[in-house]
């Protein structure tokens, strides 16, 4: 599981920063790509990373501010000329679904895969399989806005091979029933339980988006023990009213929703153009004493997130 950043500025893009976009690369959890926000030229992002349009298998907009999804009609129709047919879900607020089948109407667009779309009206679960979860909750933000929880699904225990060596079991299709759990009688007439030789379920990993927003209270919910929190610090710690009247949160504000929540690492994105270079870095340094493990992310930055 990794999170790349193909998106880092805020508002309007910047020579050092495009607008948001986000990826969270599931290729070995499950062969696919989810994107979190589609801003202007996310597709022209893509093409300096290894990732392929077909693989994204779902796409979640925060909100329809033009900053995360004018990148969206594009993305949508190059998909469909890079091999990509299979369906794909968009989750995002009211409006989402008149916004890609507008544009794709008015320029005759056709799209060789099916578009499933999910509109959010309100706080809770919003998708859920055998290996994960994502949830949403409602920001405070000038339009219509959700942040994201994405829980991955617990791994089963790993089998204990050097266990069943002691007791000499041979290995061979044997070893597939004991790793089922199952009790199992050996060629010499003992029998043992599965469930003893499996060790214990390796716990899920959770991320959470926190997008353009005030401080409130969902943010906490939703970043809650999070391995990873990405959350936007469009201003500096000292611009607290700059933030407020523009809807928006302060590096700082950040830090303590990250420390409040109990999250591993902050990683901050969404920076207004007025931070370059080290002005940019001191977004982070500038609030080790509330949220220590704090860094600010830059396009095309690759984060992994292991397993704790």
């Amino acid at each position: 599981m990794q999170l790349e950043f193909l998106g880092t500025g805020a508002g309007s893009p910047s020579k050092q920063r495009n607008v948001s976009s986000l990826a969270l690369k599931l290729l070995e959890e499950r062969n696919a790509v989810w994107l979190f926000d589609v801003g202007e030229a996310t597709q022209h992002q893509i093409l300096h990373t290894t990732i392929r349009p077909r693989k994204i298998e779902k796409i979640f907009i925060t909100h329809l501010h033009g900053d995360h999804i004018f990148g969206l009609p594009g993305l949508l129709s190059s998909r469909s000329f890079q091999g990509g047919d299979e369906p794909l879900t968009i989750y995002g607020p009211v409006g989402i679904k008149t916004f890609v089948e507008t544009a794709l109407q008015i320029s005759e667009t056709r799209l060789s895969y099916p578009i499933e779309y999910v509109e959010i009206k309100q706080d809770g679960e919003i998708f859920k399989d055998q290996t994960f979860q994502v949830e949403a909750r409602r920001m405070d933000h000038k339009i219509a806005c959700f942040g994201y929880r994405i829980v991955e699904a617990d791994h089963p225990g790993e089998l204990q091979v050097e266990k069943l060596r002691e007791l000499a079991i041979p290995a061979g299709p044997i070893y597939g029933q004991i790793k089922a759990g199952q009790t199992v009688t050996l060629p010499d007439g003992r029998q043992i339980n599965g469930q003893d030789f499996i060790g214990a379920p390796q716990k899920g990993r959770i991320v959470a988006i926190i997008p353009d927003t005030r401080v409130n209270e969902n943010s906490v919910k939703l970043a809650k023990n999070a391995d990873v929190l990405v959350h936007e610090g469009t201003f500096a710690k000292n611009e607290q009213r700059m933030a407020h009247n523009y809807y928006h949160s302060t590096s700082a504000q950040a830090a303590t929703v990250a420390k409040q929540a109990h999250v591993g690492r902050l990683l901050l994105n969404h920076i207004s153009a007025r931070y370059v270079g080290k002005a940019a870095n001191q977004l982070a340094y500038q609030v080790q004493n509330i949220f220590p493990n704090t860094r600010v992310v830059k396009d095309f930055e690759e984060i992994e997130i292991p397993f704790k």
